[in-house]
Parts: structure tokens; sequence; C-alpha cells
């Protein structure tokens, strides 16, 4: 999915879009989003000075906003159009930070879904490495007219 798709399955919008681009789908099983981290982006201005650290709240919406990406990808195919509500994160854990120059890939497997209801692991990866990890659950509606 380039920037016009993901512009198209999710609501977001700068500066709260926190994926550039999927790089490979396989339906709503798995996923790898792309964020390329750059020092010209807001929250750099008080994250700190000096020592700008994308923060780890964002890792975590981007990882929701991959998952949220594919799914409504495979969901608005019925013809209908969805949106996903993020409902719960579990298990994160931030292991090494992210900073300006870095490629966030955002690697998302479906660990379950029932109907509306989806849970995945994501993980954050800078060049090989896991810098953050958690467990998603999301709810999957038909948006309202």
């Amino acid at each position: 999915m380039e920037i016009d798709a993901v512009l198209n399955a999710l609501p977001h919008r700068y500066p709260f879009l926190m994926i550039d681009r999927i790089i490979e789908i396989d339906g709503d099983d798995s996923a790898i989003g792309i964020k390329n981290v750059t020092f010209n982006e807001p929250q750099f201005q008080g994250h700190f000075p000096g020592e700008p650290i994308f923060p780890g709240v964002l890792i975590i919406e981007g990882m929701a906003q991959t998952a949220g990406a594919i799914v409504i990808n495979l969901e608005n195919k019925s013809g209908d159009k969805h949106i996903v509500y993020l409902l719960t994160i579990d298990a994160v854990k931030f292991r090494k930070p992210a900073k300006p120059g870095d490629k966030l890939e955002y690697h998302i497997k479906k660990i379950h879904r029932r109907k509306t209801v989806g849970r995945y692991e994501a993980k954050a990866i800078v060049n090989g490495v896991v810098v953050a990890e958690a467990e998603i659950g999301a709810m999957i509606v038909k948006e309202q007219a």
C-alpha cells in the first residue's frame, strides 16, 4: 500500500499519521509497515531538545495504524466502509530508542480475529533490532454515513 492507499484506508492525517507505506500484506494475517523518522517532525521540538527520541507512544500508534490499515483494506473490499477502534495495548516493551534518520518497520501478525474484534502481535524494528513490541486489540465497525 502506497501512501494514497494508506490515506484511503485510515482517517489519520498529518501530524498524526504514523506510517508512510505498507510494503508487505497478507490479507489481515500479517504486514510490514514503514515509518521514516525525520528530524523535522513536530514532536522533536520538545522530545527532547539536544537528544531527539521518537516517542514510544507514537511507535505504538504506528503499529496500531499498520494493523488497522490492513484490516480496513480487507474489510472495505466488501463495499462497506469500515473504521477500526483501538481496544487494548498489552505486553508493551520498549527495548531501544528510535531517532531521526531511522526507518521503523512495523511487523504485524494476527493472533486471532472473531467477527469484529481482532488481536495482533506487533514489533517495531530498526536495522534488524526490535525497538518495541506489543499486543494490540481492535474493534472493526462499519462507518456510519
